[in-house]
């Protein structure tokens, strides 16, 4: 597109959807398609709200503005930068985060359930105590503290350099930062303590299929997408340890992707709930306590 002649918003989320198709580029971390990529990185540099006017989308837009629109199009194409880790913001569950290629960008169905304050399965007034296992962000953590307003909520990571990105997120949001703690450690945390849930979006991608994602998951940390061979080897472990650190009426939820099948075939002594979500994903399932079987 010509820097010379008069270009508005509209004009250039369109010209970088049609880019972003002609080069081929994925989506699925955050957006799904190429429309919604385009107007997030134009929304960014235009400092736009996405409920914005279309008066101010058929605005003519400053020549200034129009070459750091064409710098972040270009960027996104050239280096396969997924758009999140290049604005360096992506919002979960209605809040927003600072985002880097030190974690997996939020994308967690279980955004849902916590919007939901995680109605009809828990009630959240109630939940006193909970984890989160492999926190990245803190994104789950920090929203789940918002939604179960009487709970302090451990939340784990087996990266510094992850947790560090999830300390600048909690001071965030003062309402809820001392409610929220965090530990460098392997799945839980080094305590005896017993939670009323443990929620956990772990790696669950087998290795054979990460070494063949499309260029944009190669930007993310690998130890967070990665599981070993089958895709269960983080799961393995937390199943085996969830049922000694729950509560009398605790529950696991876990966001699994598309692996819920292999858990249940391989897991029939876990009775778990796999729950539709009114807006799209799968693999999002619930057991309590009592749904664990020796």
């Amino acid at each position: 597109m010509s820097t010379t002649q008069a270009i508005t918003a509209r004009e250039l989320v369109l010209d970088a959807e049609d880019r972003f198709v002609a080069a081929g580029l994925v989506f699925g971390h955050g957006t799904d398609n190429a429309r919604d990529e385009a107007v997030h990185l134009v929304f960014h540099v235009l400092e736009f709200p996405f409920d914005v006017s279309d008066a101010m989308l058929d605005r003519v837009v400053s020549e200034v503005r129009r070459t750091a629109v064409e710098a972040i199009i270009a960027a996104r194409i050239t280096s396969r930068r997924p758009a999140a880790y290049l604005t360096g913001r992506m919002w979960f569950a209605g809040y927003e985060f600072q985002v880097d290629e030190r974690i997996l960008i939020p994308r967690s169905p279980i955004a849902e359930l916590i919007i939901a304050a995680f109605s009809p399965w828990l009630e959240a007034d109630e939940l006193f105590r909970i984890l989160e296992i492999g926190t990245g962000s803190g994104c789950i953590a920090i929203a789940t503290a918002f939604a179960a307003p009487n709970a302090v909520v451990d939340a784990t990571d087996l990266s510094g350099d992850a947790l560090a990105l999830a300390a600048l997120n909690r001071e965030r949001y003062p309402a809820v930062s001392k409610r929220v703690q965090l530990f460098e450690a392997d799945l839980f945390p080094p305590t005896d303590d017993r939670y009323d849930l443990i929620i956990t979006n772990p790696p669950y991608v087998p290795s054979a299929v990460v070494a063949g994602l499309p260029p944009e998951y190669a930007h993310e940390p690998v130890m967070a997408l990665d599981a070993g061979p089958d895709g269960l080897s983080v799961v393995r472990r937390i199943l085996a340890q969830a049922p000694d650190r729950l509560c009398g009426g605790g529950a696991l939820i876990v966001d699994i992707g598309t692996m819920a099948a292999a858990i249940d075939e391989e897991f029939p002594a876990v009775n778990f709930t796999w729950i539709d979500l009114n807006d799209g994903g799968e693999g999002i399932g619930i057991a309590y306590k009592r749904d664990f079987h020796a």
